[in-house]
């Protein structure tokens, strides 16, 4: 069973994130803010990280930087972004995400992601 760590402030897209990943059969840990988020990844060590760039008292940024800094496992990251944060996004990947999606987003959309994701596609 893969560790999904998901890390997002909006209370109904966490509720309805987790809930669809639990019945497809993660294991989920989820935070609503990034120092939480970056602290859970690096006793945890889930699979893939799910983090939205803007959150309270650390950036999806620094999570991103701060996962990818992990040398005991190499964890996926995948990015929520709004529409407008293009820079943002690119930024993200130079921080060594794997993969982004726009908020608003389908679930099936973001299950397939993290499937390929974790396939290593």
């Amino acid at each position: 069973m893969y560790k999904v760590l998901l890390i997002e402030d909006d209370v109904l897209i966490k509720k309805t994130v987790e809930s669809k990943l639990k019945k497809e059969g993660f294991e989920l840990l989820s935070c609503i803010d990034g120092r939480d988020g970056i602290e859970k990844a690096r006793t945890e060590l889930p699979d893939i990280v799910l983090t939205d760039i803007m959150l309270p008292y650390a950036s999806g940024l620094e999570v991103v930087s701060a996962v990818k800094a992990i040398e005991s496992k190499a964890i996926k990251v995948i990015v929520f972004s709004s529409l407008g944060q293009e820079k943002t996004v690119s930024e993200a990947f130079k921080l060594g995400a794997d993969d982004y999606i726009t908020k608003p987003f389908s679930l099936s959309e973001l299950s397939i992601r993290i499937k390929k994701q974790l396939a290593g596609n």
